[in-house]
């Protein structure tokens, strides 16, 4: 099976609230296990998490070793003080307080930095993202200071602007990256970015009722369009889930996900060696040098 390039082993998929309960005053070790069980059921022997800030992830790769799982976290994430970021890690005012997020980050043992460049899709605006993406200086500010401290960057960003900015400053993997156009999926084609779509933290909200389907199935077609576009130009891809995302089970995240592909680019070897190639580059880059 794949690896799983992008979950959270603090949520459960279920209920965000009760998971923040769970791990709140130290992370908790059985349900630590269980997750990982699920990702060693399925064969999965390789997990990128995007970070938390209750310790869950650090115990998690301590672990991981037990259940055959080669296992990468960032500890935790890093967000400019009033936009998205603060439900897994913490945020700054300036780059000097980034930059100190950036050491504190590789002082506990991150294996990679992750950071916040936008907000998540509005539902109630289609191809909108809540807040307002950091500007292309900020994005390449950061990048700068983490990969000067020897770090590789995950960052979390979605929408047209915020995509353009990220793999123009350099990150080394693009999370999310919903409301792609053609501009966008070229740039990322021409980069050095892999992209992780985690495609199934919208297609399987269809049918839940949370949000309306008639409001989530133009998502799902924007990104079908931008991976097959991406499939065609030959950009770097990895599949990741977003495990432990509302119905994003973990284990099983990732089972749904390629299916995703498989559905969207069609089944096969080819489809397979693209993913390996993008698996591959994400497990050489996002580790400690």
């Amino acid at each position: 099976m794949f690896g799983e390039c992008h979950e959270h082993i603090f949520m459960d998929g279920l209920d965000y609230r009760a998971a923040v309960r769970t791990h709140k005053d130290a992370p908790c070790e059985p349900v630590i296990r269980a997750h990982l069980r699920e990702y060693q059921k399925r064969g999965i022997t390789y997990i990128r998490d995007g970070g938390d800030k209750y310790g869950a992830s650090t115990l998690a790769r301590e672990l991981a070793g037990e259940y055959q799982i080669t296992y990468r976290t960032p500890v935790f994430g890093i967000h400019k003080n009033g936009q998205y970021g603060k439900i897994v890690g913490y945020g700054f005012s300036d780059m000097k307080e980034y930059h100190s997020l950036v050491k504190r980050a590789i002082a506990e043992g991150a294996d990679f930095i992750k950071i916040m460049t936008t907000g998540l899709m509005d539902f109630d605006r289609q191809g909108e993202v809540t807040g307002e993406p950091l500007s292309g200086a900020e994005v390449r500010e950061m990048v700068h200071i983490a990969h000067e401290e020897g770090m590789a960057v995950m960052s979390h960003t979605n929408g047209k602007r915020g995509i353009m900015a990220a793999v123009e400053a350099g990150v080394d993997s693009l999370e999310h990256g919903n409301f792609q156009d053609e501009e966008t999926v070229k740039a990322l084609a021409q980069s050095r970015t892999t992209w992780v779509p985690t495609a199934v933290t919208v297609r399987n909200l269809l049918g839940d009722g949370r949000f309306p389907d008639d409001t989530l199935r133009p998502i799902c077609e924007c990104t079908e369009h931008a991976l097959r576009m991406a499939y065609r130009l030959g950009a770097s891809v990895a599949l990741g889930s977003d495990g432990g995302a509302y119905r994003v089970l973990h284990g099983q995240g990732l089972v749904d996900e390629y299916h995703a592909f498989q559905q969207i680019l069609g089944a096969g070897e080819t489809l397979d060696r693209w993913l390996e190639a993008g698996e591959k580059k994400i497990q050489e880059v996002f580790r400690k040098k």
